[in-house]
């Protein structure tokens, strides 16, 4: 199994160590348009250009399927990609969305979903979480967080400012979905701020879960092939790669 992985940055990342951590695929390519980071701030009409784009990188590869970890492009180009490429296409906002409903038993729990303006403007996860009845539903657009996590800021006192930027206001929720890949980076710091009463939902976990459940896994790929690629300074991303997954 030869797996592509789309982000538009480096937040991609932690989906890429997801699947490194259950050993799912035998090559992994991965792919940050990191000339146009981020996505979170452009229209519609640009988001589905630069995810077509992507598509005809990746089919420089002979691909099983690609996992577009950018919810953001999940949000609102998923059918054109699978329209454009030669394999199947899966984002991480309905497996998202599925691993909310197989984790909440109460439909009435509340639910914060945070990501950047485009992801949030969607109301991609809204959607999808109302046809699994849940109803007590709040969405919070978080991009200084993007960012941050870019510069590899993680913790300290500008992530604990722009927390409480963003949250004082707000109840503390029962699930909070990380609804940007690069959020998972923050994975520490949001549950002190939370406390461990609120459930952290991330794509990562939640792809893994997805792909598991829709497809046929027949082995385990202990060292999985590699390859990182970028549209700008692809030596940075592989350095970062290095760093984040210790490979």
């Amino acid at each position: 199994m030869k797996v592509g992985v789309f982000d538009s940055g480096i937040g991609g990342l932690t989906v890429v160590k997801s699947l490194l951590e259950h050993q799912l695929f035998e090559e992994i390519i991965y792919f940050g348009d990191t000339a146009r980071v981020p996505y979170g701030s452009k229209d519609k009409n640009t988001i589905i250009r630069y995810a077509i784009e992507a598509v005809e990188f990746f089919k420089n590869f002979e691909l099983d399927m690609i996992i577009v970890a950018c919810n953001t492009v999940s949000a609102y180009a998923l059918d054109e990609m699978n329209e454009s490429a030669d394999c199947p296409v899966i984002g991480v906002v309905e497996a998202g969305i599925l691993a909310t409903a197989n984790s909440l038993q109460e439909r009435d729990a509340n639910i914060l979903i945070i990501g950047t303006n485009a992801t949030i403007n969607s109301q991609a996860y809204e959607d999808g979480l109302r046809l699994k009845n849940f109803s007590n539903l709040h969405a919070k657009a978080t991009p200084l967080l993007v960012p941050l996590v870019e510069e590899e800021i993680f913790s300290g006192e500008i992530i604990n400012a722009t927390f409480k930027h963003y949250f004082s206001k707000l109840e503390r929720p029962q699930a909070l979905i990380l609804g940007c890949t690069h959020f998972p980076l923050l994975t520490k710091e949001l549950q002190k701020y939370f406390t461990q009463e609120t459930q952290l939902i991330h794509s990562g976990d939640a792809i893994v879960e997805y792909l598991q459940n829709r497809f046929a896994f027949e082995k385990k790929y202990k060292n999985p092939k590699m390859k990182f690629f970028a549209s700008e300074n692809p030596e940075a991303l592989r350095t970062i790669a290095r760093k984040w997954l210790n490979v």
